[in-house]
């Protein structure tokens, strides 16, 4: 290409020569020029129609800045859902622990209402920055990590505590009467019928007839027959060659083959069989050697309730280890 350039006053012409290189770098770097001008001319009359408040430029400024602040809050929203759903699931496992935590307390004989849930907290306050999203969800993922440990633990809590409940339930603590009002105990004494020296297998409970004879433990109905001597009487096992017998009822509400609970009436109060008046005889057998009941009752008060019950029954007793059953 050729560019012939006249100069009217100098009375002269200049030529240039182009060349396709230079030709293409000389329009390229024309264009670029162009667009630089025209990009500080957009942006200074943009801003400068932003900030005096010119119509058009104005309400193209309205447009961009809430495109903007849509897509910002389309941002928030989509992240606050997903907290949202987040704080849904960590509200869910609060409530099983909390329903954990009633059982468990429950089980252990604790009143929920006199533990502090929430430990006291105070201190100077001292102004600090906003969590950001990322220290936030980090929260969030510890707490959720953290519910997980502690459900496992109350499991596991829970777990032990019904088997301790199990063993309780089946080893006979109970007051067989609900007035509980000692009138013979067991060992050697003068017996009331013939005036001899004879050991008293068990404690009398006396009581007016009717009153409730209440199981001592949870277990299954044995034998439930009329014996010469013990009248109307009712064998429960407990499990763990562990049995309880209660006589000279007037009535009984159960059979053999029965499953009893803990408290359950099981038959009434009576005089039956060898007997000077109304009362209940309640025996212990361990491996079907007598044991003081007492020792029962008194474990099912004061330990807590494991196997201990069974343990502190074992003791002597200064008795002869073998006592025909009654047929």
């Amino acid at each position: 290409m050729h560019l012939i350039i006249t100069d009217a006053w100098l009375a002269k012409s200049n030529a240039i020569y182009l060349s396709g290189t230079k030709l293409v770098v000389a329009g390229f770097v024309a264009a670029l020029g162009l667009m630089l001008v025209a990009a500080g001319m957009y942006h200074w009359v943009f801003l400068k129609g932003a900030r005096e408040g010119w119509p058009v430029v104005g309400t193209l400024v309205k447009l961009v800045v809430k495109d903007e602040f849509e897509q910002r809050d389309r941002f928030l929203r989509e992240n606050l859902d997903v907290m949202a759903k987040r704080l849904g699931e960590m509200q869910a496992k609060m409530m099983q622990l909390e329903a954990l935590g009633e059982r468990v307390s429950g089980l252990a004989g604790v009143n929920p209402n006199d533990i502090k849930t929430t430990p006291g907290r105070g201190g100077a306050l001292v102004t600090g920055r906003s969590l950001t999203m990322e220290e936030l969800q980090a929260t969030l993922a510890d707490l959720d990590k953290l519910t997980d440990q502690r459900v496992d633990l109350m499991t596991v809590m829970e777990s032990r505590l019904f088997d301790q409940k199990i063993k309780k339930m089946m080893v006979p603590t109970q007051q067989p009467v609900a007035s509980g009002i000692l009138g013979s105990a067991f060992g050697w004494r003068i017996d009331p019928l013939n005036g001899r020296s004879a050991l008293h297998t068990g404690l009398d409970f006396p009581a007016e007839p009717g009153t409730p004879i209440l199981s001592a433990a949870g277990g299954v109905v044995v034998a439930q027959e009329v014996h010469p001597a013990y009248g109307n009487m009712v064998e429960v096992d407990h499990g763990n060659d562990l049995v309880s017998r209660y006589a000279h009822a007037s009535k009984v509400w159960v059979k053999k083959g029965d499953i009893v609970k803990r408290g359950q009436k099981i038959a009434e109060v009576g005089t039956t069989g060898r007997s000077t008046g109304p009362h209940l005889h309640f025996e212990v057998l361990v491996q079907g050697v007598y044991q003081d009941p007492q020792k029962f009752l008194n474990a099912g008060q004061k330990l807590p309730p494991t196997a201990n019950a069974v343990a502190a029954a074992r003791l002597p007793v200064n008795q002869p280890s073998q006592v025909p059953r009654p047929k």
